[in-house]
């Protein structure tokens, strides 16, 4: 059986078209709000959804990613609760793959078997631990490989041809192009830059690669579409979903249609792009 990961690029590559990930941050504005959120995802067109695990010190998220962990982490987020909603989320989706996107510290504060354990229960499909380099990978990439979850690895514009074999080495599921130097949502990507390296990329691995930071609107994301196997948004959903909140940071009445009507706007993005006939495949 694949994989649901694998799964969702095959339909889209059926479909001829990107796979559209989305991110938001678990527990923000709070726990219920969240899960609402997560669940609407799909609806609105997302193929992939990315959950962030809150941490007080990141060191890739821009501005905006890290006040979404901090509002989570003051309603009490940690990493109980947030499997606690993905396994809530999968009662009502069984098909739509879970990428867990956060850092080292709280995993391995809450113990790394009993992680993986508990991932592999609630229904997780994969793991972006951006703090972990391959010299790293016996902490958790190589057990979460042996539990059947992908550990999908970084790829940035200084990542040259000579580390590209390094970092792709034990990396499943796909390749996470970052399209910027630097922290996310806080510059717009050179459209024909990242096509190329996207190339680059793609005569290392056969693993699909998918480009993110950066891409705020759905022009944005049909360029990037053009001449990658999936676009990756996150910072301008979580910025949606803020500019929702009233002035004491509670969810209000438009909060999830926020988030899902930007989702709406990407994915027919993605879904209308021109693509050459080799990334079609």
């Amino acid at each position: 059986m694949p994989s649901r990961i694998d799964a969702t690029f095959a339909r889209c590559r059926a479909e001829g078209r990107a796979a559209l990930v989305t991110y938001v941050m678990a527990g923000d504005p709070d726990p219920e709000t969240s899960l609402k959120v997560l669940e609407a995802l799909p609806r609105a067109g997302a193929d992939i959804v990315e959950f962030g695990l809150p941490f007080t010190d990141p060191m890739a998220d821009g501005p905006a990613i890290q006040a979404a962990g901090l509002r989570a982490l003051k309603g009490g987020q940690g990493v109980a609760r947030t499997l606690e909603l993905v396994t809530r989320f999968r009662a009502g989706n069984a098909d739509t793959p879970v990428i867990l996107m956060g850092y080292y510290n709280p995993i391995h504060t809450y113990g790394v078997d009993r992680f993986l354990d508990d991932a592999v229960a609630a229904g997780i499909d994969g793991l972006i631990v951006v703090d972990l380099p391959p010299e790293e990978d016996e902490e958790l990439c190589l057990p979460a490989l042996a539990k059947g979850l992908a550990f999908i690895r970084l790829a940035t514009p200084t990542t040259d041809d000579a580390r590209l074999p390094a970092v792709l080495a034990n990396t499943a599921g796909f390749v996470y192009y970052v399209s910027i130097t630097g922290i996310t949502g806080t510059a717009t990507p050179d459209f024909g830059r990242v096509a190329e390296a996207v190339s680059r990329i793609g005569r290392h691995t056969d693993l699909p690669v998918v480009v993110g930071f950066g891409v705020k609107t759905g022009a944005h994301a049909a360029a990037i579409a053009k001449g990658a196997d999936g676009v990756v948004v996150g910072s301008a959903l979580v910025d949606a979903l803020h500019r929702s909140l009233d002035g004491e940071g509670r969810a209000q009445g438009g909060t999830v249609e926020a988030v899902a009507g930007l989702v709406r706007e990407l994915a027919a993005g993605v879904r209308t792009a021109e693509r050459p006939a080799e990334r079609r495949r």
